[in-house]
């Protein structure tokens, strides 16, 4: 059984920095690639950044140049330095398999953005 567990949520404020992790066991985590996702209140949850197994990466548009996904292979983590921190970055997020078929999600991280 894979388990996600993500932590580092918390309060910012705008223009303030996060870093999330997130801990997987139960798969051979080297040679998936991983993403970070997020799902505000009344909206859909959403892919923001992606890596691959090599290290190469992908983000969505609203956080290139700000977000940086990483992973340690060793450690089986997965990890997402929030930089300049906007209100819309307000979610819980998730990490998980790059898109297709994911695994059972984890609780989430909490990132809240408000003065």
């Amino acid at each position: 059984q894979v388990q996600l567990v993500e932590s580092g949520g918390g309060l910012v404020q705008p223009g303030g920095s996060l870093r999330l992790s997130c801990a997987v066991s139960g798969a051979i985590f080297r040679i998936n690639v991983m993403g970070w996702y997020r799902q505000a209140p009344g909206k859909q949850r959403e892919l923001v950044a992606l890596i691959s197994s090599g290290g190469n990466t992908n983000y969505a548009d609203s956080v290139k140049g700000r977000f940086t996904i990483s992973r340690d292979n060793a450690k089986n983590t997965v990890a997402l330095q929030m930089n300049s921190l906007k209100p819309e970055d307000a979610a819980v997020y998730y990490c998980n398999k790059g898109p297709g078929t994911l695994w059972p999600w984890g609780q989430g991280a909490q990132v809240t953005v408000s003065s």
